[in-house]
């Protein structure tokens, strides 16, 4: 926005200046807000379980093994036995004999497509288990 400046003679100039002071007044005001609302702000804090705070498993879980050409099976005191996807819940169920605290873990192989291992999720999702795991092997 030009501004027109009046001098005592008939002619009038455009003065094509900024005025910044106020702009810096507003920034130093918005820097001051921030700087006394940051610690206010709670980012969202997980607290990862270490491998020093992990205890042992009250029991044995039931193990779900997922092959690579998409078979299902069940481990069960080193007996292995196939079952499909939809006895999948059935077969899930009375290994845990009525108690869903029991916790149900995951061995699938590296090559297993996502989608396999989240669809045996989702079924033991919607069988009721409360603690599922996925086993892995520690890098060496």
């Amino acid at each position: 926005m030009a501004l027109v400046a009046r001098r005592s003679g008939k002619r009038r100039r455009l003065m094509a200046d900024i005025n910044v002071v106020p702009y810096v007044d507003v920034m130093l005001v918005l820097v001051v807000i921030l700087m006394v609302a940051a610690p206010f702000v709670n980012p969202g804090v997980v607290d990862l379980p270490t491998v020093a705070k992990a205890g042992q498993q009250k029991g044995l879980p039931v193990r779900v093994v997922v092959r690579s050409d998409g078979r299902i099976s069940l481990l069960d005191a080193g007996v292995e036995t196939a079952v499909q996807k939809g006895e999948l819940r059935a077969a899930v169920q009375s290994r845990q004999k009525g108690d869903p605290k029991i916790p149900v873990v995951i061995e699938a192989d590296s090559k297993v497509q996502y989608d396999a291992v989240i669809g045996v999720m989702s079924v033991l999702q919607n069988a009721g288990v409360q603690s599922v795991g996925l086993s892995l092997r520690p890098a060496q």
